[in-house]
């Protein structure tokens, strides 16, 4: 079911003051117009945030509509994006009053985003693509570049914060396993029945074929190896239950 839009503010500011004027701000605007279903509420919330701008209002009620925008799906990039685009039309000056409000409603992205761009200042290999594919064996986001895909698979993997991979197992009949080489960042490898050791730049790991192990960033930072695919016969990956989350929490 479609959400309905429900509005109180007028009556709450002005029922005694102004009652018809917040008839028409709670029962009208708001209660038919913003739940006409013609155009869907995220889009409807960025004309209101462009309608706004371009008249140079930017005070409390382009916060709540910039709020409002960003519960209805709008992200950080769609908005920068946004108010880019109107600038050219609207103004410069007004594109600056936006943004500094936009920043603070967007914060946690904004941190998000330069927490990013900060880990991938540390090494000379990409971040690469959103890790889709091994999504489902994996707690939290993590990214994958190819390094190399010729003689020796390498890959660079990138763990946001709390990220880590399921248990797993490398098979193979003869050789095989992984190497990890922690190129950023700081994050574990545990092996089943062992304790976590933690991973920093600069530390190699060495993963035989048939081992339980898993490994990915520390609860409060990003992390990075490179992944190198040791060749044996027969090989394959067994993946197994994630992490407990209890016992994941009590590394630092």
């Amino acid at each position: 079911m479609a959400e309905k839009i429900v509005q109180t503010a007028g009556r709450n500011a002005l029922g005694t003051f102004a009652p018809d004027f917040a008839h028409y701000n709670d029962d009208v605007l708001f209660g038919e117009n913003w739940n006409n279903k013609d155009i869907d509420l995220k889009t409807r919330c960025i004309i209101t945030v462009v309608a706004l701008m371009s008249s140079g209002i930017t005070d409390s009620s382009l916060v709540y509509h910039l709020q409002n925008a960003k519960a209805h799906g709008v992200t950080r990039a769609e908005i920068a994006a946004i108010v880019t685009h109107v600038a050219f039309y609207a103004g410069w000056p007004k594109a600056w009053a936006v943004f500094n409000l936009a920043k603070t409603v967007w914060t946690e992205e904004t941190e998000a985003a330069d927490a990013k761009a900060a880990h991938a200042a540390q090494m000379v290999f990409p971040i690469g693509a959103p890790n889709d594919g091994f999504a489902q064996y994996f707690s939290g986001q993590s990214y994958l570049a190819p390094v190399s895909k010729e003689q020796v698979g390498v890959f660079n993997v990138t763990f946001e914060p709390g990220c880590r991979n399921n248990w797993h197992i490398h098979h193979a009949g003869k050789g095989g396993g992984q190497i990890l080489l922690c190129v950023a960042g700081r994050g574990y490898y545990q092996e089943w029945g062992k304790e976590a050791v933690e991973l920093l730049p600069g530390d190699c790991v060495n993963i035989p074929a048939g081992v339980k192990h898993w490994h990915g960033a520390a609860p409060d930072s990003w992390f990075s190896h490179l992944a190198v695919e040791v060749p044996g016969e027969n090989g394959s990956n067994e993946w197994l239950e994630p992490v407990d989350d209890t016992q994941y929490g009590k590394l630092k």
